[in-house]
């Protein structure tokens, strides 16, 4: 009972004594992992780039630093409505600038054009996707051809609470996100073991064909 409790708040935060702790586990565990994500994006000044699952915002924090050009864009998706409204209340100058936009939605049907974002990452955040070859085709369509995606994470720590029933079912499994993403039609899509200080993580990177 506990691990599916904290699987579901893990995957969709509210605003409860489970969500605010989630939070700060995200700050705790996540914050290493999303600015090594925006780092390995090479993001230009002028990008428009997407955060998946933006969570507090740690991450946007870090993206918005590099979109100084009068074009560039950050844009941030989450469908947990606590974290939405923390990312909001974080990052509410630039939103009010109109360099950053955030919806609160799922990743499977973002209110985004077609081939409209240059670079899209994210942190410890696919295996709760319900349908991995959906959401994968969906972060594909928003895509410019060519655009490269980011994702970091612990493998070894998620297979933990994978085992324990922490996570549904098997998508946290590394190769059933490569296989949907190749599915989706991204290229070059491997995993590389990276080194932060004394943490060791693992970043997958997949590029856009069409």
């Amino acid at each position: 009972m506990w691990a599916e409790k904290l699987g579901k708040q893990l995957g969709n935060p509210t605003r409860s004594l489970g969500g605010w702790f989630v939070s700060k586990l995200f700050k705790l565990r996540n914050q290493i992992l999303e600015e090594n994500a925006v780092r390995m994006l090479e993001i230009q000044p002028g990008d428009t780039v997407l955060e998946l699952g933006h969570g507090p915002g740690l991450g946007l924090q870090a993206a918005a630093k590099l979109l100084t050009g009068p074009t560039g864009h950050l844009i941030g998706v989450d469908y947990s409505d606590y974290m939405h409204q923390m990312a909001t209340e974080r990052m509410k100058e630039l939103i009010a600038s109109g360099k950053v936009t955030l919806h609160l939605c799922d990743v499977a049907a973002m209110p985004l054009a077609d081939s409209s974002v240059d670079k899209v990452f994210h942190c410890n955040c696919y295996y709760f996707w319900p349908d991995l070859r959906k959401t994968a085709s969906e972060i594909h369509r928003v895509m410019k051809p060519g655009g490269l995606m980011v994702t970091t994470m612990r493998v070894s720590h998620v297979a933990v609470l994978g085992s324990k029933g922490v996570m549904p079912g098997e998508n946290w499994r590394p190769e059933a996100y490569m296989a949907a993403l190749r599915d989706a039609g991204f290229t070059d899509v491997r995993i590389e073991d990276k080194q932060h200080e004394n943490l060791t993580f693992q970043a997958f990177f997949a590029t856009v064909l069409k």
